[in-house]
């Protein structure tokens, strides 16, 4: 019996306003589960068309994968959401790669036929669970020199990669982040981050219920000055800040993709098509550098190469690894093809969540660009690999 593949589409994308992790940040005191729920349900009420029983799995991503982000929250999430019971679900790990493995994974279901329609995203409360709670590290890694210690605390990749790549200075990672505050800043003064964002009720015993309505960790007050400034905590004398690198944060992602012929049935929205993803491992001492190998195998699968590509989003999570693929690439820090919105050193990156982030904001920018065809989504992701996912503009107008 033969099987014959289907086009995938991204339909719809949705996230919670990204709060900053810790005591003071705005869901301190709010369920990490209860994140999650409320983005699942706000995808509901924008699509309608889209009967909940016709939802095939539902897909989660956590990094930390314990308290309430665990017991397989996927599905508990979506019984929580008010889902019916026949929709399954399940958990995704791939650390900041979570919530764009969830999407890849139930996409490749689609493809084969085994799902029409999945909801697929990520959340983490680095507040609740911090990067790395609970692990216990097989003492193999270090004793058989299997990794280098630093390959185990992110920050220090991120100084492995300045060390590896000297020309990519201080001075140009704090030139990107100030950047990628001035971008974010500029699209929200224009209306373009709210019509992602869904509102979360905040519960704090001090304060009582508050509601979440906007993104925690942007500073638009950031100055070139101010970022020299800073300290650097992972090695003294060292490049990386809390200025060029994403924060420590608190958030939920979730999306619908399906079949472009059961969209087009149900009358959902196509906001991109999928043409090719790949995930790739590289030495975890430089994790930052996954990008660029991952994007190579994904132009090569879908027989594009980097000048097709007219859109990137890419995660922020230092500036560092940015650079190092944009460099590679022969594309110009201030290209105004990527992250037109800024990114995650303004947004924030609560690390599982993020992937689905950049694939609503893609999906927004395709809408308002016709001229485009394909766009870029990539991120660098701990213990070595990176991610990268093309996709293809609807509403292109080329030939």
């Amino acid at each position: 019996m033969s099987r014959l593949s289907r086009d995938v589409v991204f339909v719809d994308g949705v996230r919670t306003p990204f709060g900053k992790a810790g005591p003071k940040g705005i869901y301190a005191e709010t369920r990490a589960d209860d994140l999650v729920i409320r983005t699942i349900r706000e995808l509901l009420r924008r699509n309608p068309s889209l009967p909940p029983e016709r939802i095939d799995e539902v897909a989660i991503a956590a990094t930390t994968q314990t308290g309430d982000q665990g017991l397989t929250i996927g599905r508990t999430a979506a019984l929580l959401a008010g889902l019916p019971k026949s929709v399954p679900g399940f958990a995704v790990d791939r650390m900041c790669a979570g919530a764009m493995t969830a999407a890849t994974s139930v996409a490749g279901g689609i493809a084969f036929g085994a799902y029409d329609v999945a909801i697929a995203g990520g959340v983490e409360h680095m507040g609740r669970h911090p990067m790395g709670e609970g692990v216990d590290p097989n003492p193999r890694f270090l004793s058989e020199r299997i990794v280098d210690p630093s390959a185990l605390v992110m920050g220090q990749t991120a100084e492995n990669l300045h060390d590896r790549f000297p020309h990519l200075t201080r001075e140009r990672a704090d030139a990107f982040a100030l950047a990628s505050q001035h971008k974010y800043a500029k699209a929200l003064a224009d209306g373009k981050i709210q019509q992602d964002l869904v509102t979360v009720a905040t519960r704090s015993a001090e304060k009582g219920w508050g509601l979440a309505t906007a993104d925690e960790p942007p500073r638009p007050e950031t100055t070139l000055e101010g970022l020299a400034g800073l300290k650097t905590p992972f090695r003294p004398h060292g490049r990386v800040t809390a200025g060029n690198a994403a924060g420590l944060n608190d958030g939920a992602t979730a999306s619908i993709l399906a079949a472009e012929d059961v969209a087009r049935e149900l009358g959902l929205p196509i906001g991109a098509r999928l043409v090719s993803f790949a995930f790739v491992g590289v030495e975890p001492e430089v994790m930052g550098v996954g990008p660029v190998p991952a994007t190579e195998k994904a132009l090569a699968k879908a027989g594009l190469s980097i000048d097709d590509i007219g859109l990137f989003e890419l995660n922020e999570a230092f500036a560092v690894q940015v650079l190092a693929l944009l460099d590679h690439f022969g594309i110009a820090d201030d290209d105004e093809r990527v992250n037109p919105w800024g990114g995650a050193i303004a947004v924030g990156h609560p690390l599982a969540s993020s992937g689905v982030r950049l694939f609503t904001q893609l999906s927004r920018h395709f809408a308002e660009r016709p001229d485009v065809r394909y766009g870029l989504t990539a991120m660098c992701i701990g213990i070595g690999m990176g991610g990268a996912v093309i996709w293809e503009n609807p509403n292109w107008e080329g030939k």
